[in-house]
């Protein structure tokens, strides 16, 4: 019974996490700087203040028990997939908000040429492409990325 996660698991994050320009720890694009932690309770640097949790047991009790993983090594993956995950939504964030700035310019060119706020035959236009995309769900991501744009001058 092995213990640890699959090789090819652990191989193909490896891959993942070091061919991607925006993989933590490095910059390029689409990685964001931010000078304190992205989330609430994310870790901050430790503190004078703070106790000193080096005993190896603490650390692998509170990471498994963190990751919901039953090894050390399972509970590694996890941690660093996680980290993928919060670097990954971060872009999704800071691409969101973009998209939402670039339709309140087309919104704001429309409406002082006369034009409506919404053109519905190019969120239909969305709709499909997401959909053909992602699928099913992919129609309500787009529903609530365009509800998000809307409306915003």
């Amino acid at each position: 019974m092995a213990t640890g996660p699959p090789a090819a698991m652990v191989v193909l994050l490896e891959q993942l996490t070091s061919d991607f320009p925006g993989a933590p720890g490095r910059q390029g694009p689409g990685r964001l700087c931010f000078s304190g932690p992205c989330r609430s309770g994310a870790p901050s640097e430790p503190s004078d203040e703070e106790p000193d949790m080096t005993a190896t047991a603490a650390t692998e009790q509170s990471t498994t028990e963190r990751t919901g993983a039953r090894t050390e090594d399972a509970a590694g993956v996890i941690t660093g997939a996680r980290e993928r995950i919060d670097a990954l939504d971060d872009r999704i964030i800071g691409l969101v908000q973009e998209r939402m700035a670039v339709s309140a310019v087309i919104q704001e060119a429309r409406i002082s040429s006369g034009g409506s706020r919404m053109n519905l035959s190019r969120e239909m236009e969305v709709l499909a492409h997401y959909r053909e995309a992602l699928g099913k769900p992919g129609t309500s991501l787009a529903m609530t990325l365009l509800e998000l744009c809307r409306g915003r001058v």
